[in-house]
């Protein structure tokens, strides 16, 4: 016998057809349904999670593997033996709660983004800032990445790398934003290592900005990849895949829109680089670490006298090295900024260079390049990687 009314489930249907839809668009972020339905007074509880392309619907002690486009005539025919079924639809970072009865049928949403009260993790600890990967609604991340203990504290010896992350965020949020024209963000990060920068940013495009995204991790590693790979199936990152790959051998099967490289050692920025111009990449995110290329090319012949003190030699390299990279990122069209990303007090290594595409090339930034290269007297990889 029937209990919700013809009209009730058939309500009921065309807001399932709108979660199926999103489910469809949105598989990769999907995390679970949640049914209650009510007989009486008895609830009978079910759920469903994501598996092998489709889901795997549990009501009742029985288990349905279900197609996609087959999840809502089972829930429907579920739900209309009872007088009342809840839904709960939930994604990373969004709830949507489907509430039928024999009087109405209603629809609300939930956004997760609530931060826990500051006392809980000890704000004193980090100074007066307002964080972008807040403890609380990004618990679950800050736990597998280490930064906070399993009583949702941040760690005393962590406080220095919460600050540098959520830095990051905060100093590419603007260029972050400037990309939703796109319909999926596919964002490369090459010597990925522990791949925390990748599993915050797909934190924040994914349940603070609700932008569809993808990551590909590439790194040298066997250890790092299998480190990444056991993380992100812990959270449930499923829009993410890393490859033990050398960055200059590296051929993309899907149009990369961000490259991102944190602390890859010498000419291996030049390939991370390299391989965002080679791809058309709209934005090229770096932060450059060791730099031995240029100190044992250039030669300033008017500067000899300030050079020949080894420091200052190795710091002009530095600044020399990151300045052409700039130029040349301007020669092929891209808007570069240079910045100061964390304190030169932490590291020297702290600068952190911006390029976003917006044209096909500046003729004379490459004039202005190859004059330079000339006086200088060096042949930096980053240019013959990109031939």
């Amino acid at each position: 016998m029937r209990c919700l009314k013809k009209q009730s489930i058939d309500k009921l249907v065309l807001f399932m057809k709108g979660l199926e839809e999103r489910l469809r668009e949105n598989y990769s972020i999907f995390k679970a349904l949640e049914l209650n339905c009510v007989s009486g007074l008895k609830p009978f509880k079910g759920r469903a999670m994501a598996k092998d392309g489709g889901i795997a619907l549990q009501f009742n002690g029985v288990t349905q593997q279900l197609p996609i486009d087959g999840m809502v005539a089972a829930i429907a025919k579920i739900a209309e033996g009872y007088d009342e079924a809840t839904i709960t639809y939930i994604e990373r970072g969004t709830k949507i709660i489907l509430q039928a009865d024999n009087k109405n049928v209603k629809i609300k949403y939930e956004d997760q983004q609530i931060a826990e009260p500051e006392t809980h993790y000890g704000t004193s600890q980090l100074g007066n800032r307002d964080y972008l990967i807040k403890v609380g609604s990004a618990t679950p991340l800050l736990k597998e990445i280490g930064i906070l203990s399993k009583d949702g504290k941040v760690k005393n010896d962590m406080i220095r790398k919460y600050n540098q992350i959520d830095h990051f965020v905060e100093l590419i949020e603007d260029l972050l934003k400037e990309l939703q024209d796109i319909d999926e963000i596919t964002v490369l990060d090459c010597g990925c290592g522990k791949s925390y920068l990748s599993f915050v940013l797909n934190y924040y495009l994914t349940e603070v900005l609700k932008k569809r995204c993808y990551f590909i991790g590439l790194d040298y590693s066997e250890g790092v990849i299998a480190s990444s790979r056991a993380m992100a199936k812990s959270l449930g990152y499923r829009n993410m895949e890393f490859q033990r790959e050398d960055i200059k051998n590296y051929i993309p099967d899907r149009d990369i829109h961000m490259v991102i490289s944190l602390h890859a050692c010498d000419t291996a920025t030049d390939m991370a680089l390299a391989l965002g111009v080679r791809t058309n990449a709209r934005a090229i995110i770096s932060v450059p670490c060791c730099q031995k290329e240029i100190l044992g090319q250039y030669n300033l012949e008017p500067l000899q006298s300030i050079l020949k003190h080894g420091i200052l030699k190795a710091r002009m390299a530095d600044v020399l090295t990151d300045g052409l990279r700039g130029l040349l990122l301007e020669a092929k069209g891209y808007q570069v900024s240079i910045v100061e990303y964390i304190s030169p007090l932490e590291t020297p290594k702290n600068l952190l260079l911006r390029a976003v595409k917006t044209s096909y090339g500046s003729k004379k930034a490459m004039e202005e390049y190859q004059a330079l290269k000339t006086l200088l007297k060096v042949s930096p990889t980053f240019e013959k990687l990109l031939y």
